[in-house]
């Protein structure tokens, strides 16, 4: 796994100059034409809170303290994983034209798809301190462990993006069902309803990573402690199997990719 990322950094390094373009390519192309550009970044997920907050808040908000910070954080790592998978999902279809002229590692168009997110994610993750500050919660030295949780969801995003990118060349309704089961997730990851209402069915939501990314920030955020080792574990393993499960499709498949492009 270490010489697989070693030699992955170097392939990154020698294509350096055309990463750094895709990324920029995939960052301008979402706001092409909008006359607000990157502040859609900031403004998106803001009016997505405001709506849910408003729908929501009057059937959970009771007995759940920071609501507002509580769902801002489910929505931000939901919203995360679904840009990253999204965009990784297409990221090989959309660049075929590139691929069948020029021999290059095809997972390039990939990561750069996830960096495009990650920047959108960052912006939104400074809204989301705004909004922690407004809320009343104090800031503190535990805050730096939310930089565990990200990778993790980084690195699980990638690896879904490999799996998703593998399967929608193969069959394009790859792209419905997705659509479909990222709706399903976003129920079942206890964003805008407290997770302790599903009763003894809680433990169930630990079998969604969606939730598990999400819980930890939260309890990092707005209860004040450090998740234990168990959470620590799921993370972990959530991530680096999807990698790993992602890699060895994408492996697999690679040489059927230009035929069926």
């Amino acid at each position: 796994m270490v010489d697989a990322v070693k030699d992955l950094i170097v392939k990154i390094k020698k294509q350096q100059f055309l990463f750094e373009e895709l990324v920029k390519r995939d960052f301008k192309k979402k706001y092409k034409r909008t006359m607000l550009g990157m502040l859609w970044s900031l403004i998106s997920p803001l009016m997505q809170l405001l709506v849910m907050s408003f729908v929501f808040k009057n059937f959970f908000a009771r007995g759940q303290a920071y609501y507002t910070t509580y769902l801002f954080a489910g929505n931000l790592t939901y919203a995360f994983f679904k840009d990253s998978t999204t965009g990784g999902m297409n990221s090989l279809m959309q660049n075929a034209g590139i691929i069948s002229k020029i021999n290059l590692p095809k997972y390039m168009f990939l990561l750069s798809k996830n960096v495009a997110s990650l920047i959108n994610f960052g912006l939104t993750l400074l809204i989301f301190f705004v909004f922690v500050a407004l809320d009343g919660i104090s800031f503190h030295f535990r805050f730096f462990m939310l930089i565990y949780p990200i990778i993790c969801l980084i690195v699980f995003n990638i690896g879904c993006g490999f799996i998703l990118s593998a399967l929608f060349v193969l069959f394009k309704d790859v792209q419905y069902l997705y659509d479909i089961f990222t709706l399903m997730l976003m129920y079942v990851s206890a964003i805008f309803y407290p997770a302790d209402m599903l009763g003894d069915k809680q433990k169930l939501l630990y079998l969604n990573p969606i939730y598990v990314y999400i819980t930890y920030i939260r309890h990092i955020v707005i209860d004040g402690y450090i998740p234990g080792i168990a959470t620590h574990a799921l993370c972990f393993i959530y991530a680096f199997g999807a990698l790993i499960i992602g890699a060895l499709i994408y492996k697999k498949y690679n040489y059927k990719f230009m035929y069926y492009m």
